[in-house]
């Protein structure tokens, strides 16, 4: 699993105009209905119930807000930078600007803690969040996530 293939350039936001978390979930949410079929307002409250057991924040300018549903037959992933980073009650104290969601159909909790496991490890590419955050197009965001997936100190 690559995330060149779960995050689609339609599901690529270059610039969320969002000034808050709540802000940030809530256009995902609906971004992701379109997406899944699911409904928006279900999308948003479970993550909202997500991140009240703690943040998904994960340093580095990084948020994955993630959850399981019901209603979804496969991964979705979504990705989106925000132009002033928000605060998200990240664990390294940082603000954040690059978020990556993440659906997953309650069975597939292979996959999911894959998928997890590949924007974790690109989180640990500073070059790679770097040109994430140069990029001007979604295009060019996809491109690179494509390739930093499969290269070897991501793998």
């Amino acid at each position: 699993m690559y995330l060149g293939d779960i995050v689609r350039i339609d599901g690529i936001i270059p610039k969320l105009s969002a000034t808050s978390k709540k802000q940030v979930l809530h256009e995902l949410a609906e971004l992701a209905g379109e997406k899944t079929g699911c409904p928006p307002r279900e999308i948003f409250d479970t993550l909202l119930q997500r991140e009240r057991l703690g943040s998904t924040g994960l340093g580095r300018g990084i948020a994955i807000p993630h959850v399981k549903l019901r209603a979804i037959d496969d991964i979705v992933c979504l990705f989106a930078r925000v132009p002033e980073p928000i605060d998200f009650e990240a664990i390294d104290g940082e603000p954040v600007d690059l978020i990556f969601l993440l659906l997953a159909p309650e069975h597939a909790s292979g996959d999911h803690l894959k998928a997890l496991s590949r924007i974790s490890r690109l989180m640990r590419v500073p070059p790679a969040l770097e040109a994430l955050r140069a990029a001007q197009s979604a295009e060019e965001i996809h491109e690179i996530l494509a390739t930093e997936a499969k290269a070897p100190h991501a793998a």
